[in-house]
């Protein structure tokens, strides 16, 4: 495939009571896309926050239709957008990028926002509730050994239409969260280590702090550390992983619920850990909702594997989906696994059709060290990108596609002409 292009030509027109026109680009997407997020670098003097923004036009038929448009700073400034419906491979999209004047408070408030409540972070669109991020610790229910107890976790996740489709603590594993991803077999000084399976008491997983926390017109999310413990060093416990989860929830079509699900972490112990090879352990771990059995919900893999022969097996992406109270009398995710991710097409963990006792329990999991040990080396930055897409009804392998090529396959900057300062252009 011929790589994606975006390429940019450089306009400055200046006209009393106008807006500047700073920017034009077009998008030739690589491959048949949908939704796609898509980001432009910027160069941070481009622009004056105190006094003007940046206002996103798309080009279509010599007219022009602002779309909402959100600069993330830090390291690099970038500008995000949504590349919004259906974009068939080759074609081209053009897009305008304006500076103009703007009343702050008559701007529109991002439909995703944030709210603390005693345990949790909320992020919801509009009233409807999207996930909550458990940042206090739960205990298990009374009677069971409290080292099943622990933070840093999502539940629940909802679908659009407010079906709940995770679990937390069931009575078959008590260290089930939800949506999680602790390492399970893991090494530190030739010492074993399991973080997954709590009541071994060699460690756990904890939330440590918020980093930052963002709302806007076209993303909302947070990051947050969390920290793998060894309860096994002489001495103090120790922390053997630092983890910064970055949770994104997109502003995008109502009808379902775009969640990026980023972890990036490194380790300050001066030997590194070892990740040993096993069938569960780090990636994005899920939890079904106790409706989903054996009799009512379906795994289909990028590689056509079902439920019954994709444990072990490869993939890019899986739907998992199943009965539910919505309107179509099915809920359901689709995983994607970035191909930046080690060992994409990155291995799973699927439960069997005859998983605690036969009932068919749903388990899944993308599993980077199913089959090879990864070494952590100390002070080294590991990064695993994972997206979910969270809907009502039923999805198809094409929808997962298009999906999946909006996810891994984002456009590349073919060339960029260095934006001036606003107040450069203002002189002109």
């Amino acid at each position: 495939m011929k790589p994606t292009i975006l390429l940019f030509s450089f306009f400055m027109i200046t006209f009393p009571g106008f807006s500047q026109e700073m920017l034009r680009f077009s998008i030739q997407p690589e491959d048949d896309c949908i939704d796609m997020p898509v980001s432009i670098s910027l160069d941070e003097s481009a622009f004056n926050r105190n006094k003007d923004s940046l206002a996103l036009y798309e080009i279509t038929s010599n007219t022009e239709k602002e779309i909402a448009c959100q600069v993330e700073t830090g390291y690099s400034c970038k500008l995000w957008f949504i590349m919004d419906g259906y974009s068939r491979k080759n074609t081209v999209r053009e897009f305008v990028l304006k500076v103009k004047k703007q009343d702050y408070a008559s701007l529109p408030n991002s439909s995703i926002t944030l709210k603390k409540q005693l345990k949790d972070l909320v992020v919801q669109s509009g009233e409807r509730p999207v996930l909550k991020y458990r940042f206090k610790t739960t205990y298990p229910p009374e009677g069971v050994d409290p080292l099943y107890k622990r933070s840093g976790f999502i539940h629940p996740l909802y679908s659009p239409q407010g079906e709940i489709l995770t679990r937390i603590q069931p009575p078959d594993h008590y260290h089930h969260y939800g949506i999680w991803g602790p390492w399970t077999l893991t090494h530190i000084d030739g010492r074993e280590v399991d973080f997954w399976n709590l009541n071994k008491g060699q460690g756990t997983v904890k939330f440590a702090d918020f980093l930052s926390e963002v709302s806007g017109k076209v993303f909302s999310g947070f990051k947050v550390l969390q920290q793998h413990i060894d309860f096994g060093n002489k001495g103090e416990d120790q922390i053997a992983l630092n983890e910064i989860l970055d949770v994104r929830v997109w502003n995008l079509n109502p009808k379902v619920w775009v969640i990026d699900y980023t972890v990036s972490f490194n380790t300050p112990l001066k030997n590194g850990i070892v990740f040993d090879a096993y069938r569960y352990g780090g990636g994005i771990g899920f939890r079904a909702t106790e409706k989903w059995t054996k009799e009512n919900c379906t795994v289909l893999t990028s590689e056509g594997k079902t439920r019954t022969d994709a444990d072990g097996s490869r993939a890019r992406w899986c739907i998992v989906e199943g009965e539910s109270g919505a309107n179509e009398g099915r809920s359901g995710i689709l995983f994607l696994s970035h191909l930046s991710n080690r060992a994409h097409p990155e291995p799973m963990r699927v439960w069997p059709m005859d998983a605690n006792g036969g009932r068919g329990d749903l388990y899944f999991e993308f599993v980077p060290i199913r089959y090879e040990p990864w070494e952590i080396k100390p002070f080294r930055d590991y990064t695993l990108k994972y997206r979910m897409i969270v809907f009502d009804g039923k999805m198809d392998k094409q929808t997962a596609e298009l999906y999946w090529n909006s996810f891994a396959k984002l456009p590349k900057i073919k060339k960029i002409l260095e934006l001036p300062s606003i107040k450069k252009i203002k002189k002109k």
